[in-house]
């Protein structure tokens, strides 16, 4: 909830998802706490999954969950134009209004992933190896399991890696969910048995589409700090990144530790939002609510500068898919 008031606007369309091993309860009191909060229940655009779906982030579940997310939003209301991926470790390090004001001026195609064709060892880790996600078959949760042997890397499409989480177009979702050529259900089939499939399903589809391979930016507007050499998840973020973080110009940070003091930091010096409260934008500080309305800050200054520089047309094809 506190990350759900964070990165609250009336002009953005949610859901929220909490997966199988979360007990009924849980996933009942998540409603109901959406729907004790007046301004979710005037503008109507926070939804949560009623029936669970698994979710293991080292099989193919949390692709199908994704996927799965991305079909509710086109139906519930397709008048978004990003599909932006979140988990609760995540926090947003600029406004809303700085959000909005910023991709306002970028052009609706444009995919932000971060992505590399140099698979190097994932080729055996990832790409050969055959595992089986019962979370796709099975009611209740049990771990991923390998098969004995492996299987040679694709010739039909050149595999793509990356960060798992993403800032993707409206209309490559929709190419994604309605396949409406052969070439998403494809590399689908081939994902469903690959290892950690949300650092590389989107990547490949988008590099290996005609369509929509010179749509990206090679970038996933996160904060992160990795060890050296970086483990499977990045370091939890504390007081001591801030100065670093408030000066990368991304859009979101991760990740962190429920109620660690470097979040009230953030609602204090950057987003302004009151305890227990929505950020307060432009849309709500006069007489009149006009969601349509957004005061951009300083921090959205450094995100516009980070995003122009990547997407200028002497950078963009250094951060487009490379075979």
């Amino acid at each position: 909830m506190r990350l759900l008031k964070a990165v609250y606007h009336p002009r953005n369309q949610y859901l929220l998802h909490l997966d199988a091993i979360s007990s009924d309860e849980e996933r009942t009191k998540l409603a109901h706490s959406v729907r004790s909060v007046k301004v979710f229940r005037v503008f109507g655009n926070v939804n949560v999954i009623g029936k669970a779906d698994a979710s293991d982030r080292m099989g193919s579940s949390s692709l199908a969950a994704a996927l799965h997310a991305a079909a509710v939003l086109l139906k519930i209301n397709g008048d978004w134009d990003w599909f932006v991926t979140l988990s609760s470790s995540d926090y947003p390090i600029v406004t809303q209004d700085d959000l909005l004001d910023v991709f306002s001026h970028v052009p609706r195609n444009l995919n932000f992933i971060d992505h590399t064709s140099d698979v190097g060892w994932k080729l055996y880790q990832r790409v050969q190896p055959i595992v089986v996600d019962p979370g796709i078959y099975l009611a209740r949760r049990t771990r991923i399991f390998y098969a004995s042997q492996t299987r040679p890397a694709p010739n039909s499409f050149k595999f793509f890696t990356g960060s798992p989480w993403v800032i993707l177009s409206r209309s490559f979702m929709e190419y994604c969910v309605t396949g409406y050529d052969n070439l998403p259900r494809r590399v689908l089939m081939y994902f469903t048995n690959v290892l950690l499939p949300l650092e590389a399903y989107f990547h490949t589809v988008l590099c290996n589409s005609p369509q929509f391979q010179n749509t990206t930016v090679n970038t996933d507007l996160r904060f992160l700090v990795w060890d050296t050499p970086p483990k499977s998840d990045p370091n939890f973020l504390n007081l001591t990144h801030f100065e670093d973080m408030t000066n990368s110009g991304a859009a979101f940070a991760r990740r962190f530790q429920e109620d660690d003091p470097i979040l009230n930091k953030i609602d204090s010096e950057i987003l302004k939002r009151p305890r227990n409260g929505v950020v307060p934008g432009k849309w709500c500080s006069e007489d009149r609510v006009d969601v349509n309305i957004v005061e951009p800050g300083p921090f959205a200054v450094k995100l516009s500068k980070l995003i122009s520089k990547m997407v200028a047309k002497e950078n963009i094809r250094s951060t487009q898919c490379k075979f």
